[in-house]
């Protein structure tokens, strides 16, 4: 049987030469050193993945992995820092190798796709839960605050919209016409192993072409109201200008609306930006293979009103997740 630091040792303590330069001390004593970069600000955020609430019993555990740096980077992302480094609490029903292996691989996977350390962390017996935190740096200044938008702004998301949730959507057996086979499994891939956009959010924040960001994880209704009532102003959103994903595109026009507006489990950015800024976000955009969309404009008069293509107002009862009430 695994003892506690066994199991950090088998499948969480990597090589020193994997490490960033940034990090002193990683894993192996009671705290973790980092060396902060001379002249920049040190980004944090936390995001925890419970059992039964932000995923299914039994899911794969390399997929898992993935998703839970994911969710964080995406937040990173959102403020436009670089990450450096992570820490991850996790409790375990029972030390499963299989399991362990699996997780380490996804975790690990997207750790080195983006140069980032597990420098720390602790484990526990207990329902599977997951918590990392996430450390990044950026220039002052630089950071793109949700209280930073201004009336004129234009409203932007990166990628597409909704896939996840209709996936969810096909799990739970919701949709009057399920999806086929092939679909489900593509939809599924928004779910599982979002993309987090950390190369868009860096050169938006290090160009300074956008004023505010928020990633979108609990439905651009929702998280687009956090940016409005932090910075004071209302907004305009052209719903069928929503990049709806790939499996969305082909539903219905009611269920594309409102998945696309409030689905949640996106990891996109949605972000507010000045209309003389347009070419540089494209330019930024092509730079590092992200397609954006223009979706809305920033007003000073309080509120979010939903238009459709034609400008029409759309009566669209619509909310962002919450995890105390949804």
């Amino acid at each position: 049987m695994l003892s506690e630091f066994d199991l950090i040792k088998e499948y969480f303590q990597r090589p020193q030469h994997a490490v960033p330069p940034q990090v002193a001390l990683g894993i192996g004593d009671d705290c973790a050193l980092i060396a902060p970069t001379p002249g920049l600000q040190t980004a944090i955020s936390s995001d925890m993945l419970v059992e039964g609430r932000h995923f299914f019993a039994g899911e794969d555990p390399l997929r898992l992995g993935h998703k839970a740096l994911a969710v964080n980077l995406s937040d990173l992302a959102a403020m436009g820092a670089r990450p450096l480094g992570f820490t991850l609490a996790l409790a375990l029903p029972a030390a499963d190798r299989g399991w362990l292996a699996g997780f380490a691989q996804g975790l690990f996977a997207l750790a080195d796709a983006f140069n980032i350390a597990l420098i720390g962390g602790d484990t526990t017996k207990g329902p599977l839960t997951i918590c990392i935190t996430v450390f990044g740096e950026l220039a002052p200044g630089q950071a793109l605050r949700r209280g930073a938008a201004r009336p004129g702004d234009d409203i932007w998301i990166s990628g597409t919209l909704g896939d996840a949730r209709l996936a969810l959507a096909g799990y739970r057996l919701e949709l009057a016409q399920p999806l086929d086979a092939d679909s489900q499994r593509a939809a599924a891939v928004r779910m599982h192993t979002p993309v987090p956009r950390v190369e868009l959010g860096m050169q938006l924040a290090a160009q300074g072409v956008a004023h505010a960001a928020i990633d979108i994880s609990d439905g651009l209704v929702g998280d687009l109201g956090h940016i409005l009532a932090r910075s004071g102003v209302g907004a305009t959103l052209d719903v069928d200008a929503l990049p709806a994903g790939d499996i969305l595109a082909t539903q219905p026009a009611a269920l594309r609306r409102a998945y696309s507006a409030a689905g949640g489990d996106d990891y996109e950015l949605c972000f507010t930006a000045p209309v003389a800024s347009r070419e540089a976000i494209l330019a930024i955009a092509a730079s590092v293979a992200t397609p954006v969309t223009r979706v809305g404009r920033i007003e000073a008069q309080p509120g979010l009103r939903l238009v459709d293509a034609a400008g029409a107002p759309l009566d669209l009862q619509l909310g962002g997740f919450d995890h105390f009430t949804s």
